[in-house]
């Protein structure tokens, strides 16, 4: 396997438009990374340039310490598993993940060889005499994924494989797509929109906005330290409470006021906030973060809130509440043996050891 590095990597199109801006990081040798970003960040237009699908306007691409610019896609060493399989309907299983092989007049022998051991990897042994159109999406996406571990390629990448899948099969091709990094010990650049996918398989993820690296880090980093508020509210279900608030002082500290509740800030960040005071800022706080106060761990006055209950979403496990706080309305991730009903008071406790707070103008994160 090998390391995949991108240095200032543009591409802009002849009408102008610019998709990627200034693209630089590496994915080390067996890592998993995950470019992760909305529809129309540029993700995908980055992971064909490594490819050699699309045409670098600017910049170097490096595989495996050689620079691949100008390397036609089938000299690269990789390879590729769309969002749609393309899989050749008349062809069975083996005939789909052997075709490559064949093209490039590998013997019958190894072919085979290399065939049975990825479909053993995979768990599609029975299913090699099979045509495509007799499997079911996870089956064909199995396939798609042998096809490309038939070639045994220094990088693997994925475009968005498991958009087709409904919700349990994903669930099921996440942890399997896990399994087969750590079994392989492959070098792979995944591209998803769904933060879930990313949070759970990367070793390193590339948040990507308006073809801008807006910030690269591990899942618990992005998570915990967003760098922006882009990155805060894109990562998380429900995303991150954003309140329009102001950093006052007041007895014993730093408050964070806004129009509907005043809660303190713990020590430990007034130091960053003290170019802040009586300014405002953006305080964020994600759902998980706030309780119901019947169920919460040591509550005091200084961290406690009231408002009223707007709707009540039961999951089973846990419940959203959506509570309006003056002039706010407040998402929740409560116990799911809250007593809350739609129309009436709660006290909600925030968490403030997990605060956030952005620059309003900048949208950077202060905390």
């Amino acid at each position: 396997m090998a390391e995949v590095r991108l240095e200032h990597v543009w591409k802009i199109y002849d009408n102008g438009v610019e998709a990627v801006k200034d693209a630089t990081f590496t994915v080390e040798d067996k890592e998993f990374v995950v470019l992760l970003g909305p529809s129309g960040c540029g993700k995908t237009t980055t992971l064909r340039m490594i490819a050699g699908l699309e045409e670098i306007t600017k910049g170097t691409i490096y595989i495996d310490g050689k620079v691949v610019n100008d390397v036609e896609p089938k000299d690269r060493d990789i390879a590729m598993v769309f969002q749609n399989y393309a899989l050749y309907p008349h062809m069975t299983v083996y005939e789909n993940m052997a075709f490559g092989l064949r093209l490039r007049k590998f013997p019958k022998a190894e072919i085979d060889k290399r065939v049975k051991e990825a479909a053993r990897i995979l768990g599609i042994e029975n299913l090699l005499d099979r045509k495509p159109r007799q499997l079911s999406g996870g089956q064909r996406q199995r396939v798609a994924v042998g096809r490309a571990i038939v070639r045994n390629p220094k990088v693997f990448l994925f475009d968005e494989p498991l958009s087709n899948l409904d919700a349990k099969l994903r669930v099921q091709m996440r942890a399997e797509l896990k399994k087969l990094h750590h079994r392989l010990e492959a070098t792979i650049v995944y591209v998803t929109h769904d933060q879930v996918e990313a949070m759970t398989m990367a070793n390193k993820i590339v948040v990507i906005k308006d073809g801008v690296i807006q910030q690269i880090g591990d899942p618990h980093t992005i998570y915990n330290k967003p760098a922006n508020k882009f990155v805060a509210g894109f990562i998380g279900s429900p995303p991150m409470n954003f309140i329009n608030a102001k950093i006052i002082r007041g007895e014993g500290g730093l408050w964070v006021q806004t129009s509907g509740f005043k809660v303190k800030v713990p020590k430990e960040y007034e130091d960053a906030l003290a170019d802040y005071i009586d300014k405002d800022v953006t305080f964020g706080i994600r759902p998980e973060n706030i309780y119901d106060k019947m169920f919460a761990y040591a509550p005091t006055p200084e961290n406690t809130i009231t408002g009223m209950v707007d709707v009540v979403e039961p999951l089973g496990s846990e419940t959203i509440l959506h509570v309006k706080v003056g002039d706010d309305l407040i998402t929740a991730k409560v116990d799911p043996k809250t007593k809350a009903q739609e129309g009436q008071n709660i006290d909600l406790v925030l968490d403030m050891e997990r605060m956030h707070v952005f620059d309003p103008e900048t949208e950077k994160a202060v905390i």
